[in-house]
């Protein structure tokens, strides 16, 4: 699959639910409306969507929410996937808050999943429950050291806002090399409708490099994960940090990815509206050449990069939906 800029479209983002068991307050409203069942793709469609786009070409498969382990009966999804690896599939990943991780870990792996993403945007306890509205941080950290009991590569990811989490990014590196976990900080982003100035919260990853750097020895390196994430290794723990910085820096040009909501739309840039709906097709006993066909049609207009701008002068997001709704 190629787009109208010579990208090569190699990694399918897919979310299974739109609902999650966290309210955090750069994702989602706190009164979130969920999407009746009916409107969800079946797990069997989503095998038959995505098993189409690893016909096309999609070697990297990473699984999404909301939280993506809350969907009844989603090992199924992941055991049907995972062994396509080694068959057009080459990595089979989740991201994840970490909640149910600890009953699952252990069947994620043995499904092909090696490495997965934790969301955790601090190590406070009283902070993670404000900004998860009322989550319990030992919850997500004994998902965590299950998966890492289970074999699973973790990355810990954490947006970083300003005011609100900047002042623990020397103390997430250093917990993060002392068990052996990769970092990844992103840039808030102008998506959904939620309470609070989004201006107020934005934070650029340069100044939080430069402030690392105080610290902390970051090395330039050449390790990629498929992901628009640029990685440094930290010489004092042996670890990387990534910066994922859609505001300061744009990735788009070299942007490999789209991403399937749980509804079966598919999304060719995060930060565009245009959309491609396969729940209809899927639904009207379309063929696999006609799935085919419809994705190919959807790469075509795979526009060279996104908008976001926020919109000052009316608090505005520049993407009207939530983050949990595309995919995580």
């Amino acid at each position: 699959m190629i787009d109208p800029f010579g990208r090569k479209i190699t990694y399918l983002r897919v979310s299974v639910t739109d609902r999650c068991d966290l309210r955090c307050v750069y994702c989602m409203a706190e009164d979130m409306s969920f999407l009746p069942k009916r409107d969800l793709l079946t797990l069997e469609e989503l095998e038959r969507l995505c098993a189409a786009f690893i016909r096309l070409g999609t070697t990297k498969l990473r699984i999404t929410g909301g939280e993506p382990l809350v969907r009844r009966d989603v090992m199924r999804l992941f055991g049907a996937l995972g062994s396509r690896i080694g068959q057009g599939l080459e990595e089979l990943t989740v991201t994840t808050n970490g909640t149910q991780l600890a009953r699952h870990a252990e069947a994620l792996a043995a499904s092909g999943v090696k490495r997965i993403n934790v969301s955790l945007d601090t190590l406070d306890p009283a902070r993670f429950t404000r900004m998860t509205r009322w989550g319990r941080i030992e919850q997500t950290l004994d998902g965590i050291f299950a998966a890492k009991a289970a074999g699973l590569a973790v990355k810990i990811n954490a947006v970083a806002m300003k005011g609100v989490n900047e002042d623990e990014f020397d103390a997430m590196l250093a917990w993060c090399g002392e068990h052996g976990f990769d970092l990844c900080l992103i840039e808030t982003m102008p998506m959904g409708d939620i309470s609070g100035d989004r201006t107020d919260q934005y934070l650029p990853l340069s100044i939080v490099r430069a402030r690392l750097r105080k610290t902390w020895t970051l090395q330039d390196t050449d390790y990629r994960t498929g992901g628009p994430a640029r990685y440094f290794d930290v010489a004092e723990t042996g670890r990387r940090i990534g910066f994922i910085t859609p505001m300061t820096h744009n990735f788009c040009e070299s942007c490999n990815r789209v991403r399937l909501t749980c509804t079966g739309t598919l999304y060719m840039c995060l930060g565009q509206e245009d959309s491609a709906d396969f729940r209809t097709l899927l639904r009207a006993g379309a063929t696999d050449a006609a799935l085919e066909a419809a994705i190919q049609e959807a790469i075509a207009r795979k526009p060279k990069g996104h908008d976001f701008i926020i919109d000052r002068r009316h608090d505005k997001p520049a993407v009207p939906r939530h983050m949990s709704v595309t995919g995580g």
